[in-house]
Order: structure tokens, then C-alpha cells, then sequence
């Protein structure tokens, strides 16, 4: 448990810059001692490689995988050493440390002892606290989402859990729309994605205007609970970790009900497009041709590439139902990307400079890490070629390589021309079969 300015005397955390206080100290950046007769744990800080955020990240968890002790983190300390670094960005850092690293989440293990981490520092952060509580609470709720088993997590376990949990937030409004009323919208592409399935598919709508003249952008999430790959079957070894398919769902919602706690001055509507991948007597076939919601015809190539069906259909939802101003999608999209960046940033494909612009502004504060990659003429003439004359557009090319960036290409089609921002988080969404709640922190910032 964190607790805030209620010091107990009890084991401290202190930052220094080297082991002149003791020898004993580890004089090593990130790295921490405990000095038992002081009652104290040492973090040495210093000018490295490694920023001093990134050196209290990493002493902060050794902390607390290897104490199970109450602490009293003496943040005064930090600042001192931590010449050009805000004690607000060192407050922060700590804070979403520890409640990160202590999620229990849905582990069955529920018999450790509770530690409690104490924050004491001078000054007046409030307000700083309050929204930490609130956007690392959401960060937690996002990864539940993520982590629930396959079996557990269909589309209509998450939209009954979601409304229900979204109950009581004020200035949230929460929709679910099913199969019917995506028939009459039309989403052809949705629906059959879906239609392999033994669940029906469901829309989770979130609407929240905390200042009706921002403008108003949608948040779509693709939400694929299982992703099978249908007819173009998976290999059985990349059928792990194929619960986190719906991860894009999941984060879009979680950082608007953040928004809504903390009273923000933005203006919302989020899209959780939540189905699941499976082959059936009725699964989509390969080389089937669907029509989308906006009219466009599309030429099913490869049933696994799904996953920008539902989320074209959720972009012309919340264009022509919402009258959105911007849109933005986040999704476990591509292989590619993984290729590209590896699971140390979230690919960003868009358009519009001032939405990428705006993205980096945000990351600079949530420190999440954000890379753009091209959406270049080729991949759209690519993306029409492929489909030609049967259809508008493919929803896989035969080429190779830049299937990231074809399906940036293939999702913007669906924007109407309005500023357009797609983030593939295929590589950051999930580490170590655990969902990261990634882009909630940075989602946040942007609109807040």
C-alpha cells in the first residue's frame, strides 16, 4: 500500500551519491543496500548512461522484490542528488513504480504480507497524488482486463464487466451495442470477423465531455478476446498470448474511465470492438468479399489479418454515429512491427503531424516510447491493387514486408479525412504473458 507524508519510523529509503556515508554501500547507479544498523536503505544515484529517472525505476524495484519490510521513502533525498530532474517527475516515478510492481492482479496468491511504502517529501502535490491514484488504479484495471483467461474473457463477460465497474463514475456514459445493432449499422466487416464465433460480438461505447468545445475524438480499441487466426489457422506456437488480442480495447476504455474520475477537460468517445477469431461452419472464408460499414467493399485475404476489420468498422462508427472531430485506434496489430521496434516502443503511423506532435508531448510526461513509421502512397496503391476488381480494397497484401504500414494504410481509408493517429502496440501490450496496460499513462496526458 502506498501512503503519503505518514512517516513510522520505520526502515528508511534514502538516495545518495556514492558510499562515503559507508563503505558497505553499493556504489553502483540503481543499485541499493541495506544498512541494518542505520535502519536504512541506500540508493546510490549518479550521473550515468541511465537518466536518474531511470536509476530510481530500477532501485525501486529491487526494493521491493527483495524486501517484504515497511519503508519510509525519503524523496527530499532524491532531489537533492538529482540535480535538473523535478521532484514532481521523481514523485511520479516512484509512485507508478510501486504500484505497478505490487499489482497482485488475479494471481491466486493472495497470502504475502502487505507492505506499505511510505512517501515523504516537503511540498504541496495534492493534486499530483490524486491523479497518480486515479491513472495507475486504471493502468491496474487495464492489465486485469488483459490477463483475464480466454475462457473467462469473451465479449460479453467484458461488457458486463465493464458497465457494471463503469457504474458510478461520474459524467461516464456507457453504451453496448450486439450483433443486431451492428447488423443495422451495417458492419459488415465486424460481423464477420465475428461470425465464426460461439459469442455474440459486443460494441462498448464510452462517451465522456468534460468541456463540450474541445474536440471531440474517438478512442477505438480493437478487442479480438481470442484471435484463432480463423481459416488462415495459427501456427500452434504463436497461439500463446493470443488473449491479449482484445489489449486495444482494453487500454482505450481504461484511460477514459481515468479521464472521468479525475473531472478532465476532454472530450471522449471510446470504441471497445470486442469479438473473438475462431473458425466455425459460418467463419468468414479466405478471398470472401465483405462490406464495411462505409460502403467500401473488402477482399478478405487473410482471415488473420482481423484485427483492422473490426477497427475500420469501429472508425466509420464513431465518424458517421459520433461526429467525431479525430480519431485514434490503438491495437496488437502487426507482426511487422515487432520486427521494427521490438517490445521497446509502440509504433505510430498517421497523417497529421500535429496528432504525432501531440503524441510525443504526452510521452515526454507518461514516458511510454513512441516511434513513427511511414504511411507512404505506395502502401494505399498497394492496398487497392491486391483487391482489384473484385473489391475496394484488400485486407492483406501479397507482398511481404511493411504489413504494418499497409494495414496503417487500409485503417485510414476508413477516416473520412479526418486527423487519423494508428498505434500498434503488438510489441508493447503484454510482456512476459502479463498484460503492461501500456498507452493508459499517455492517453491520459493527451487529453487530461
Amino acid at each position: 500500500m502506498i501512503k503519503i507524508n505518514e512517516a513510522k519510523k520505520a526502515i528508511k529509503l534514502i538516495a545518495v551519491k556514492d558510499n562515503s556515508k559507508n563503505k558497505l554501500i553499493k556504489d553502483k547507479p540503481g543499485q541499493i543496500t541495506l544498512i541494518s544498523e542505520d535502519k536504512t536503505v541506500y540508493l546510490v544515484l549518479k550521473k550515468d548512461e541511465e537518466t536518474f529517472i531511470e536509476q530510481i525505476s530500477t532501485g525501486m524495484k529491487s526494493v521491493i522484490s527483495n524486501f517484504d519490510f515497511d519503508i519510509d521513502i525519503e524523496i527530499d533525498s532524491f532531489e537533492t542528488i538529482c540535480k535538473g530532474t523535478k521532484k514532481e517527475a521523481i514523485i511520479k516515478t516512484i509512485f507508478e513504480t510501486i504500484s505497478f510492481e505490487t499489482h497482485k492482479g488475479l494471481s491466486i496468491n493472495k497470502t504475502e504480507k502487505e507492505v506499505n511504502y511510505n512517501l515523504v517529501f516537503s511540498g504541496d502535490y495534492i493534486n499530483l497524488i490524486s491523479e497518480l491514484k486515479i491513472v495507475c488504479e486504471q493502468i491496474n484495471y487495464a492489465r486485469d482486463l488483459q490477463d483475464t483467461p480466454p475462457n473467462i474473457g469473451t465479449s460479453e463477460y467484458y461488457a458486463e464487466k465493464l458497465v457494471n465497474d463503469a457504474k458510478g463514475i461520474k459524467g461516464l456514459k456507457v453504451t453496448v451495442l450486439g450483433k443486431k445493432e451492428a447488423a443495422k449499422l451495417n458492419m459488415g466487416l465486424f460481423l464477420g470477423v465475428n461470425a465464426g464465433s460461439a459469442h455474440e460480438p459486443r460494441i462498448v461505447v464510452m462517451e465522456y465531455c468534460g468541456d463540450s468545445s474541445k474536440p471531440k475524438t474517438g478512442l477505438v480499441g480493437k478487442g479480438i478476446c481470442f484471435d484463432s487466426g480463423g481459416y488462415n489457422l495459427k501456427p500452434s506456437n504463436y497461439m500463446e498470448g493470443m488473449k491479449f488480442d482484445m489489449s486495444g480495447a482494453a487500454v482505450v476504455l481504461s484511460a477514459t474511465m481515468a479521464l472521468a474520475k479525475a473531472n478532465a477537460k476532454a472530450n471522449i468517445v471510446a470504441v471497445g470492438m470486442f469479438t473473438d477469431n475462431k473458425i466455425g461452419q459460418n467463419a468468414t472464408l479466405p478471398d470472401s468479399v465483405i462490406e464495411s460499414m462505409n460502403g467500401k467493399k473488402v477482399l478478405i485475404y487473410d482471415t488473420d489479418a482481423e484485427g483492422r476489420l473490426v477497427l475500420a468498422d469501429g472508425i466509420s462508427y464513431v465518424v458517421k454515429e459520433k461526429k467525431v472531430d479525430m480519431i485514434i485506434d490503438a491495437s496488437t496489430l502487426t507482426g511487422t512491427v515487432l520486427f521494427a521496434l521490438g517490445h521497446n516502443a509502440t509504433g505510430a503511423f498517421s497523417h497529421s503531424d500535429e496528432l504525432i506532435k501531440e503524441l510525443i508531448k504526452a510521452s515526454e510526461k507518461s514516458g511510454e516510447r513512441f516511434w513513427r513509421l511511414p504511411i507512404f502512397k505506395e502502401h494505399l496503391k498497394q492496398v487497392k491493387k491486391d483487391a482489384a476488381p473484385l473489391a475496394d480494397l484488400t485486407n492483406a497484401c501479397k507482398v511481404r514486408y511493411e504489413d504494418c504500414s499497409y494495414a496503417a494504410a487500409f485503417l485510414n481509408e476508413f477516416a473520412e479525412n479526418k486527423p487519423f493517429l494508428h498505434l500498434d502496440i503488438a510489441g508493447t501490450a503484454d510482456k512476459e504473458n502479463k498484460g503492461q496496460g501500456v498507452l493508459v499513462k499517455t492517453l491520459f496526458e493527451m487529453f487530461k
